[in-house]
């Protein structure tokens, strides 16, 4: 299709502000980027979508349309949802480097743009690959009635005859042919293989499709749905496309169509993320009021809410269980939250089930570098009639995406992850949460790119602390704490920092003083204050173990 193709359909929101005598170039695809550098992803030809988060200043502008000039792209679109009217230094630098240059109103969203290049770019091949295509986006956006990813899997096989799969990045099957003749499901071991390398491709920054020959059999792995922000914030949360055949061979016809036919699958992907909007916001409604002490009633109506959107048609209400991830990158200049976030929903879904519904029942939020999943476990009646619940367990979970993970992470980053028992009220939530997030730091001491652990894995006060009541564990830290903080708060005096020093050395004078860098006498009167005001006794091995509980609980 040509540029001034796009100026003729309104729907798509567009308007020109420079370049109007190149607008008979050709559109050879579509690409969505806010990257300051996109050289690596470009080939030529493509009418490239932008939000402005690149530009931080005016000169900003010369250097990125310089770039997408020598790159050979045919045009920009510009958003105006970030800084509302498009920036006159980014006019000027496409007006000097001769590239047409449009803007997209707020309300129409760039992936209304892209399908709509891409059933136009992809109408346009010859022969039997156009009406191929054409067949797909009928089938992918004709609602409900016209299937999915299958659908178009099912085209691939009955029209090309190749067979090929949508992946999770972990391997877990989203889609495969449904067609009666296709052929065996792809074995779990081998799915996890081809995510594994597919995430280590990838990650290296090399362009798709990737080649991979395991056994007698090759396979084309095609990413879909990488919209050019930091490679790390999507490798380890997109699908993929796995054909079983070399495109080392193919012509260039080809290759375009299975680009395209990513892309149509990648509108599916971005229809049902959409639906994970209310369940992200449900968990993260609930974790607030867990972390910041809310009334376990509260809490209770709000897991009321959540109940029925989880899990339709339950009748009781559920058990349930808190699973506590992080990912921490080399050099920690990226949050990893949203990564673990995106993680943790692919993560908690079945191994053994097809299709992304199961992550409906997930409810996952973040914070920081970390993602909390709100898991509902309800009670399965077993032969006898009676009812048990199956929890989460951290083997299980690490069984099928340690090493998938491990080759998407390795030498940039670390996945961790704590597993809590199951509660079966609001009150046990404040718990559970505190016993993943002690079970992810003891899953954080090992060795390796991927690790987990559950709540059975700790031991002594660790395992005892997150499930002490809030009023009990308020009224006990106030009557040992309370005394020491209003002191230091009135004379600046470091008993509790003292107190911790001492407790940590086991009781040493020396080695504590050496610690603080104190003369043993000022920290044996500071302990002596510390007696005199709590009226507790610091050589009773009773109040030590006291005073240690009360700041772990505090």
């Amino acid at each position: 299709m040509r540029l001034r193709a796009l100026l003729e359909t309104n729907t798509l929101g567009l308007r020109l502000l420079g370049g109007e005598e190149e607008l008979d170039r050709t559109v050879r695809g579509v690409m969505t980027t806010d990257l300051r550098d996109p050289s690596r992803y470009l080939s030529g030809g493509e009418l490239v979508l932008t939000g402005l988060a690149w530009r931080r200043e005016p000169d900003d502008s010369e250097r990125f349309v310089r770039i997408l000039a020598g790159a050979g792209v045919a045009g920009l679109a510009a958003g105006e949802a970030e800084l509302g009217a498009i920036p006159d230094d980014l006019v000027q630098a496409c007006a000097r480097h001769r590239l047409p240059l449009f803007s997209v109103v707020e309300d129409v969203s760039f992936a209304s743009i892209t399908e709509h290049v891409v059933r136009q770019v992809s109408s346009e091949r010859a022969g039997d690959l156009a009406a191929v295509v054409d067949r797909h986006r009928r089938l992918m956006t004709s609602g409900p009635a016209g299937g999915g990813p299958e659908v178009v899997l099912d085209l691939l096989g009955s029209d090309l005859d190749l067979r090929a799969w949508v992946l999770s990045p972990t391997g877990r099957q989203i889609a495969g042919s449904t067609l009666a003749d296709s052929g065996p499901e792809l074995p779990g071991e081998l799915a996890a293989r081809l995510a594994g390398e597919h995430l280590a491709a990838s990650r290296t920054g090399r362009r798709g499709p990737h080649r991979v020959t395991l056994g007698n059999a090759t396979y084309s792995l095609f990413p879909i749905r990488y919209d050019g922000r930091d490679l790390r914030e999507t490798l380890l949360s997109d699908w993929l496309l796995a054909v079983e055949a070399d495109a080392g061979d193919w012509s260039a016809e080809r290759l375009d169509l299975l680009t395209g036919v990513t892309q149509l699958i990648a509108v599916e992907r971005d229809r049902r993320d959409a639906a994970r909007t209310v369940r992200r916001r449900l968990a993260q409604e609930v974790l607030e009021l867990v972390q910041t002490g809310a009334p376990p009633a509260e809490i209770a109506a709000r897991l009321r809410v959540a109940a029925p959107v989880l899990l339709p048609g339950l009748g009781t209400a559920p058990h349930w269980q808190i699973v506590v991830a992080r990912v921490e990158w080399e050099g920690g200049d990226l949050p990893g939250g949203p990564v673990a976030q995106a993680l943790l929903e692919e993560v908690l879904v079945d191994p053994g089930t097809f299709g992304p519904e199961p992550s409906d029942r997930i409810a996952v939020a973040h914070t920081g570098d970390e993602a909390v999943a709100l898991v509902p476990l309800p009670a399965v009646p077993d032969e006898s009639g009676e009812t048990s619940v199956a929890g989460l367990h951290a083997d299980a979970l690490l069984t099928g995406i340690q090493d998938p993970l491990s080759r998407g992470l390795d030498g940039d980053g670390r996945l961790t992850v704590g597993v809590s028992a199951s509660v079966h009220s609001a009150e046990g939530l404040r718990g559970a949460l505190e016993e993943a997030r002690h079970a992810r730091r003891v899953a954080a001491a090992r060795p390796g790119r991927v690790c987990a652990a559950g709540h059975e894995e700790l031991a002594s006060h660790v395992l005892l602390l997150p499930f002490v009541p809030d009023d009990v564990r308020r009224a006990f830290t106030a009557r040992l704490l309370d005394p020491l903080r209003d002191y230091d708060r009135r004379h600046r005096a470091e008993l509790i920092p003292t107190l911790e020093a001492f407790l940590d050395c086991d009781g040493s004078w020396t080695r504590c003083a050496t610690r603080l860098h104190l003369h043993v006498n000022t920290l044996r009167y500071r302990v002596g204050r510390i007696e005199q005001l709590t009226g507790r006794d610091l050589s009773r091995l009773e109040d030590k173990l006291d005073f240690f509980l009360a700041l772990r609980m505090s």
